[in-house]
């Protein structure tokens, strides 16, 4: 039951606080009570998409959560500018593909209320 809690407080978005970065989303499959979760992430620091998925795996097994399967369902970049309020999700990962941008577009905008979001697929 512990596993579980962990599993579902893990923030479905965590990306940096301003610039431009690749970005990841991720279906994560947890303890067997648990439904799949999709998550975002994404990172200044990261240089490859592949970065972001090692990291966020490191941050599950963190809290707790050991047992679970972390699929990549692409990637793309995020022009974060917190002075405007404004994300725009874009291009694409050379290793993953595309992820499907009007979801990340949604979870980022439940995340950042007051925030204009808005995507592309163009650019890399």
């Amino acid at each position: 039951m512990a596993a579980v809690r962990a599993f579902e407080s893990v923030n479905e978005v965590h990306i940096s606080q301003s610039g431009v970065f690749k970005y990841v989303a991720l279906r994560v499959v947890g303890p067997s009570k648990s439904p799949p979760r999709d998550l975002v992430r994404g990172c200044t620091s990261a240089e490859y998409h592949a970065d972001i998925v090692e990291s966020t795996e490191k941050e599950l097994q963190d809290v707790g959560l050991g047992e679970l399967t972390c699929e990549c369902l692409g990637g793309g970049r995020i022009r974060h500018d917190p002075d405007s309020k404004t994300l725009h999700v874009y291009g694409y990962s050379m290793g993953f593909g595309r992820a499907d941008h009007v979801e990340t577009v949604e979870k980022l905008q439940k995340h950042y209320p007051g925030y204009t979001v808005t995507w592309s697929n163009e650019g890399y």
